[in-house]
């Protein structure tokens, strides 16, 4: 049994990590990464691969479509794109677990057609996930049931980022503001599509504040484990100092209801530091 748990970097100042081949020292702490940095740019099939050189075979990538395909184009002509992007994150292999399609606030249930012809036209040998922030998906049950149908036709996730304990009570600090004003405020989504779960929950600087408000998040895992599911879970903070541990607490969490669920690795040591 696999639960597979990670962050939305692998790479952090606070986080004890050597100087070189951070990727493969946040590989032995967890399984699993959101790949942002592919929003912003197609990376060459070379860094790919080096990616792919530092994880091991059942490490999972989310990797998210790069900008110009979902925000920019709106999923519309960018066969061309998306093309040349599968083609890059080839590497990956088995690490790929699933194209992330992350779409903006302004998508709407009035661009499900666009939604629902990428999906239709995008090469079947990859598994795809959408994570929509239109607040009418969540608010409207048929919006929510249109577009759960177009996921359904393609065997496409629904990704919930789960803000509610963010939003719970009003920001303290600097992150939590900045975090207040660019993370959507959307109702929690508990219903999964697929085989292969994914949610990003987001928590506040304190550590107990985020684990409590998680209870109900362990208690969904362990039940799609005896499903038969294979969930992905991303543990955020305003600030992610703490997500690295937050992680490997979740994980904790879980296998302690379910022993069978896979250990993670045991993380490698920093390098100490050197004056040249």
């Amino acid at each position: 049994m696999w639960l597979h748990v990670g962050c939305a970097q692998w790479t952090h100042p606070a986080w004890p990590q050597p100087s070189r081949e951070k990727l493969r020292a946040y590989a032995s702490w967890c399984n699993a990464v959101e790949s942002n940095t592919t929003f912003y740019a197609t990376p060459s099939r070379a860094v790919v691969a080096n990616w792919a050189a530092q994880t091991p075979p059942d490490f999972r990538f989310v990797v998210k479509l790069p900008q110009v395909i979902t925000h920019e184009r709106r999923l519309t002509n960018v066969d061309t794109e998306l093309r040349g992007f599968l083609s890059a994150i080839e590497p990956l292999g088995p690490r790929n677990h699933a194209v992330w399609i992350q779409l903006p606030a302004a998508f709407s249930p009035t661009d499900l057609g666009a939604l629902a012809a990428f999906l239709h036209n995008a090469p079947r040998d990859h598994r795809y996930a959408v994570e929509v922030r239109h607040r009418a998906f969540f608010e409207d049950a048929t919006a929510s049931a249109n577009l759960e149908r177009v996921l359904a036709r393609a065997q496409a996730e629904w990704i919930p980022f789960d803000t509610g304990t963010l939003f719970a009570r009003r920001p303290t600090s600097f992150a939590e503001r900045d975090a207040w004003m660019k993370k959507p405020r959307v109702a929690r989504r508990t219903r999964v599509l697929t085989g292969h779960p994914i949610v990003r929950y987001i928590g506040r600087d304190s550590v107990e504040e985020t684990v409590d408000g998680w209870s109900y998040l362990v208690d969904l895992v362990v039940h799609w484990i005896s499903e038969g599911r294979s969930p992905t879970i991303f543990l955020h903070t305003p600030d992610n100092v703490e997500a690295l541990n937050l992680a490997r607490r979740f994980h904790a969490t879980v296998a302690a209801a379910v022993p069978a669920v896979a250990p993670l690795p045991e993380p490698v040591e920093a390098e100490p530091p050197t004056l040249f």
